[in-house]
């Protein structure tokens, strides 16, 4: 009788325990997926390609700009005030131009890596991704890294909105 009523009591327990379902949570890193997304694709060709050739830009200004700081000095050596100030003003402009520039040029790269990052395609094809891979791996909800509390998504399963709000009596 002892081992009947253990045999009923194990039977019971095992029964109650997986019919209920266990919650289990995954992360994704979207920086990485991004990053790992991006990198081949051909917007962010463009964009690397851009960012170089505003490089190269850059660095053709800051020499030119130095170049005129050593004839500057020449001139100062050989007492050419005249072309001492004409070189002053060139590099003063110069300068300017250049800083002018960078800042343009930067925010441009900002904004084209904003559009890529906030691309609408990307997003809807990650989230399909995920809600496909938690599925598969039996997640009840994925959480994003880079947002403390940022729910990616969850199964419905898990979902006891209705519920509390049929308790509260509404």
């Amino acid at each position: 009788m002892k081992k009947y009523f253990v045999a009923l009591a194990l039977a019971l327990f095992s029964t109650v325990a997986f019919s209920q379902q266990i919650t289990r949570f995954g992360v994704v890193d979207t920086a990485k997926v991004f990053q790992a997304y991006f990198k081949a694709s051909a917007p962010m060709r463009t964009y690397e390609s851009k960012k170089a050739d505003f490089q190269k830009e850059i660095d053709r200004r800051t020499e030119e700009i130095r170049k005129l700081r050593q004839q500057k000095v020449d001139a100062q050596n050989a007492g050419n005030d005249s072309q001492v100030l004409r070189l002053d003003a060139d590099i003063a402009r110069k300068t300017e131009s250049l800083t002018e520039y960078t800042h343009s040029k930067n925010m441009e790269l900002e904004n084209l890596k904003n559009s890529l990052q906030n691309s609408n395609d990307f997003y809807n094809k990650l989230y399909n991704v995920i809600e496909r891979v938690a599925e598969n791996e039996g997640f009840s909800a994925i959480l994003s890294l880079q947002q403390g509390n940022g729910i990616l998504w969850y199964s419905s399963s898990v979902d006891v909105t209705d519920k509390v709000i049929h308790e509260l009596g509404l």
